[in-house]
């Protein structure tokens, strides 16, 4: 599948590099979110809430914070770095590079993993910290962090390589990925909601994420564990098909 494990291992190396280059942007800003959103809702209002699931709310809420800024910040750099790629003209030198498609998708997705993780295990400490909260099951924590980052680096080099401007970038971030995480259970439980929004919490992918995350914290979920990560597995091997089909054919790459 990796032919050329150099070209690949720099096209990672750059991607991590131009991520903590900007360390202000990629990495603080998430931490210091989740530090208002704990305080706010997990000590503030967390003190009216007895428990939910079982846990205390700000114990509840962690996982679905880390899955929050997860999603915004895969997205987010993946589709910034593939558009600034293509506005700067730097992606013609991947394309006349000996990489193949694979490989050259491959090397922002396994970037956007490490970039994932790295966040997740900082937002995982200050939860354990403020709140004593910790996943109980690490493979698990590992495995759908793994999964939402194979899916929304995907969906990033998609809209990378759709958007015509900066703007274009913004069009899912606004319109569906926050909307869809605020309402996919990050700061309540399925339970919780009335019959009808329960119905609609179904067909929210946000929803399948969140819960399938939460597990590994708590055991439990608002639906079977496999349904979760079935969907997520789904749509993440769907995104990265039509990633790699986009970057072999040459969509918007090649004038």
């Amino acid at each position: 599948m990796i032919v050329n494990s150099v070209g690949f291992q720099t096209l990672v190396k750059r991607e991590m590099v131009r991520t903590f280059s900007i360390i202000n942007q990629v990495i603080w800003p998430p931490v210091i979110q989740t530090l208002l959103y704990v305080f706010i809702f997990g000590l503030g209002l967390g003190s009216r809430i007895k428990e939910v699931q079982g846990v205390s709310y700000a114990q509840f809420l962690i996982p679905g914070l880390i899955m929050l800024q997860l999603i915004d910040q895969t997205y987010s750099e993946s589709s910034s770095s593939v558009f600034q790629g293509r506005f700067m003209n730097s992606i013609q030198e991947l394309l006349i590079a000996p990489l193949s498609a694979i490989e050259i998708v491959l090397g922002y997705v396994v970037a956007g993993v490490v970039r994932a993780i790295f966040i997740a295990l900082l937002i995982t400490a200050l939860g354990a910290v403020l709140v004593h909260a910790a996943p109980s099951d690490w493979a698990l924590y590992l495995l759908t962090i793994v999964l939402v980052a194979i899916l929304f680096s995907s969906l990033g080099i998609i809209f990378g390589l759709l958007a015509e401007k900066f703007d274009h970038i913004a069009v899912l971030t606004t319109f569906f990925i926050t909307p869809l995480v605020f309402v996919g259970g990050v700061f309540t439980s399925m339970q919780l909601l009335p019959p009808l929004l329960q119905k609609i919490s179904l067909v929210n992918p946000m929803f399948y994420m969140i819960d399938s995350f939460r597990y590994s914290y708590i055991r439990t979920g608002d639906v079977p564990l496999a349904v979760s990560l079935g969907v997520v597995t789904t749509l993440a091997v769907a995104a990265f098909v039509v990633a790699l089909r986009m970057t072999a054919v040459g969509f918007k790459l090649r004038t």
